[in-house]
């Protein structure tokens, strides 16, 4: 079906999705092949249960200074051009005819700042997107829920706006200021969002599993302000701490880093196992000789249009995403 931008479906599919128990997945983007990985893996997933309209959120960045995935979605690095982009692929992979066509796909602008990102989200075209963070985190809590407050007054009548209550810092910036449950309800108060972004002890870009989610303290915001959480920095905590998320109060959850992470030692991989393909048998012997490529690998095949495409690379990379994110899916959706 076309991408779901209207602010009543968007509440629907998350509205059903609570009837079904399920935590609506976020997944982050700043290319093609991501896009279509995720929404690959949710076909995969939506056939193995038999229920072919599966929701799934597609999400990108602006200028989010961590890391603007619209930046990234072309060499130019234009950041409304990458916007632009990025809507058009959901949109064309979302219409008739596509493999992707029943799924029920949302679009999600992630972290849109309250200061780098105000003429975009004042001024700008805020379509076809199904939801919206506005992250004003980083200012003091008061000068936050102010902010917040005139977006949603703003636009929260078109668009299901997320807020951001504490924010969530990057892997080794030293945990940052939990949610409490008072936090929660005085965000959500001065607010009105409709999905709040809380501090439950994860970290954004993480590098490792090495984090406790704080389910404990999930339960409790989740018991004062009721099943709107989100949670951000999924990839920085081990998959299988992640299943009771929706007892939890948890309704959408945010992940990108685990799906670029753990693609990447694939490729390598792929790369090392079929050297001489992918580069030839002189680059390969000069590999070699400085001690950079083992004599195990291959070096005597001539380089292969199989294999030194960017196509072939997209393929490794897309398979990696794919199965990474069918493990959330199992997850989530039962």
């Amino acid at each position: 079906m076309p991408l779901i931008t209207a602010r009543d479906e968007v509440l629907g599919v998350y509205a059903d999705a609570a009837r079904r128990g399920w935590v609506v997945p976020c997944f982050g983007s700043e290319n093609l092949t991501t896009s279509e990985a995720v929404l690959e893996a949710a076909a995969r997933h939506a056939a193995a249960l038999g229920i072919p309209d599966l929701p799934v959120t597609v999400a990108i960045t602006a200028a989010y200074p961590h890391r603007s995935q619209a930046a990234f979605y072309t060499h130019t690095r234009d950041v409304a051009l990458g916007l632009r982009l990025f809507l058009a692929d959901l949109q064309a992979l979302t219409a008739p005819g596509s493999p992707y066509a029943r799924l029920r796909v949302l679009s999600h602008l992630d972290h849109a700042q309250h200061d780098r990102d105000r003429e975009l989200l004042e001024h700008g075209d805020l379509g076809p997107w199904s939801s919206v963070m506005y992250d004003a985190s980083t200012v003091p809590f008061a000068d936050n829920i102010a902010a917040t407050r005139r977006f949603v007054e703003r636009r929260g009548r078109a668009t299901v706006i997320e807020g951001a209550c504490d924010e969530i810092v990057d892997s080794g910036d030293g945990g940052g200021d939990l949610t409490t449950p008072q936090r929660a309800q005085d965000f959500l108060a001065g607010t009105g969002v409709d999905l709040m972004v809380a501090n439950l002890g994860t970290e954004h870009r993480a590098s490792g599993a090495d984090l406790r989610y704080r389910d404990d303290l999930a339960r409790a915001c989740a018991a004062a302000v009721g099943g709107r959480l989100v949670l951000h920095g999924c990839s920085s905590v081990p998959p299988a701490g992640l299943g009771g998320l929706f007892a939890d109060g948890i309704r959408k959850v945010n992940i990108w880093t685990m799906l670029e992470r753990d693609a990447s030692p694939a490729l390598l991989a792929d790369l090392v196992e079929n050297a001489d393909l992918a580069a030839g048998t002189a680059t390969t012997g000069q590999l070699q000789a400085r001690g950079l490529l083992g004599s195990q690998a291959p070096t005597d095949r001539r380089a292969a249009l199989s294999h030194f495409t960017t196509a072939h690379r997209q393929e490794v990379v897309h398979a990696s995403m794919v199965a990474t994110a069918m493990g959330f899916f199992r997850l989530w959706y039962r």
